[in-house]
């Protein structure tokens, strides 16, 4: 087996919105938003929700940082293009969505693909918004 680099870096995205910020409640909440935003965008497809929490609370050393109510992640794919075997390694997408005492922290990994990156941003940041809905 051999180790290449195909990005010398993965920029990871973090935008934390505090309660009042969103129309969204809980977890299971944006996570519903987010479904829908992929489930509306022609290029991509939803493959599951991963519980990180209880994943992590079930595990008997699983450790869960100070604050953190709850946290999934949402598995999904933008299949506009393969490329190589080895773009394989870069897909699925996902999104993680905490839960806090204060809000909401949204993570996602800069995604090789301009288009897939700026939907994801653009889903994210409607999040503030008082009417958010799906694009």
């Amino acid at each position: 087996m051999k180790q290449t680099l195909l990005q010398e870096t993965f920029p990871v995205y973090v935008l934390e919105i505090d309660r009042e910020e969103t129309p969204f409640d809980s977890v299971d909440a944006v996570c519903g938003y987010f479904r829908a935003c992929i489930e509306a965008h022609p290029s991509a497809i939803f493959i599951a929700e991963f519980d990180h929490l209880r994943h992590t609370r079930s595990l008997p050393d699983g450790r869960i940082g100070e604050g953190i109510r709850a946290a999934k992640n949402l598995v999904f794919c933008f299949g506009i293009t393969l490329q190589n075997p080895q773009a394989l390694a870069m897909r699925p997408r996902s999104i993680g969505i905490a839960e806090t005492d204060d809000g909401f922290v949204i993570t996602f990994i800069e995604s090789p693909m301009p288009v897939a990156n700026a939907a994801i941003e653009d889903w994210a940041m409607r999040l503030r918004q008082a009417e958010a809905a799906p694009a």
